[in-house]
This record gives structure tokens, C-alpha cells and sequence, in this order.
């Protein structure tokens, strides 16, 4: 009833200064004045005051707010301790167990050699290509380029 009773208050006031300021001839500003002062007592007429005052005024709703505030801080330290490299028992195990392995793949990196051919059987020393072979691929892109 009291929320009622300040928010129609409310709203008359506002319409108050809406035809001041339409009296002083800002038709715009005050179009605008009214539209916000007609918005608390569509509020009150649509029952959301009733409502949020029902949800305010009630200690059981903040405990219950309370509840949940304390719920997400406990998510949150539990995930910053997961980050810094805590975790669970199985995980810590886990990391361990694959940093004795070694990597998974070592060659992955490595180059292609093509379909058949094993490391060993690649010969150590490369011939090298002359230098006007290296420079040829080189000058038709810059010709090409136009450069």
C-alpha cells in the first residue's frame, strides 16, 4: 500500500513539472517529462510493485539471495584452484603419468619423406643445388610480379 501510494506521488509530481515545462513552451521536454512520470503508475496498475515490494520486504527472499551468492562463490574458487594447477587427485595423476611418457608423436614435427622411406635410409649428405638454380624460382615470381 505504501509503494502504491509513493509511486502515484511520484508520478504526480512529474506531471506537475511536465506542465511547467510545457508552460514555458519545450513541448518536447515535456512529452518526454510525462512519459516517465505516467511509468510508475502503469507499474502499480500491472502489479509489478505489488510484487517486487512483496520480494523486498521479505527476509526469507534475501536469505534465500543470500544462499545464492555464497553458491557461486564457491563455483568460482573451486574453478581458480583448477586453474592453478590443483585439481583432482586422478588429474594430477594423470599429468604426471603423461609427462614420464614422453611426447605422444616426437616426429610429428618432423618434415614428410614421402611414402616408403625410412629415416635411416635417407642419405646424410645432400648435393647442394647450384645457386642460379635457387635464384630462378625466385626471378620468375619477380617477373611475374612485374618486378
Amino acid at each position: 500500500m505504501l509503494a502504491e501510494t509513493v509511486c502515484s506521488a511520484v508520478s504526480a509530481a512529474g506531471l506537475g513539472i511536465a506542465a511547467v515545462t510545457a508552460y514555458r513552451r519545450r513541448f518536447l521536454a515535456a512529452t518526454r517529462i510525462a512519459a516517465y512520470a505516467l511509468v510508475p503508475v502503469g507499474l502499480v496498475m500491472t502489479g509489478v510493485v505489488a510484487w517486487v515490494s512483496g520480494i523486498v520486504f521479505k527476509p526469507s527472499v534475501w536469505l534465500g539471495f543470500g544462499l545464492l551468492g555464497v553458491a557461486w562463490l564457491l563455483f568460482l574458487t573451486t574453478r581458480a584452484v583448477e586453474r592453478r594447477g590443483g585439481g583432482t587427485r586422478k588429474e594430477r595423476k594423470a599429468a604426471a603419468a603423461g609427462a614420464q611418457r614422453g611426447a605422444v608423436a616426437p616426429t610429428a614435427s618432423a618434415p614428410s619423406l614421402g611414402a616408403g622411406r625410412a629415416p635411416a635410409a635417407q642419405p646424410t649428405a645432400r648435393a647442394e643445388p647450384a645457386a642460379s638454380e635457387d635464384f630462378s624460382d625466385i626471378e620468375a615470381i619477380l617477373k611475374k610480379h612485374g618486378i
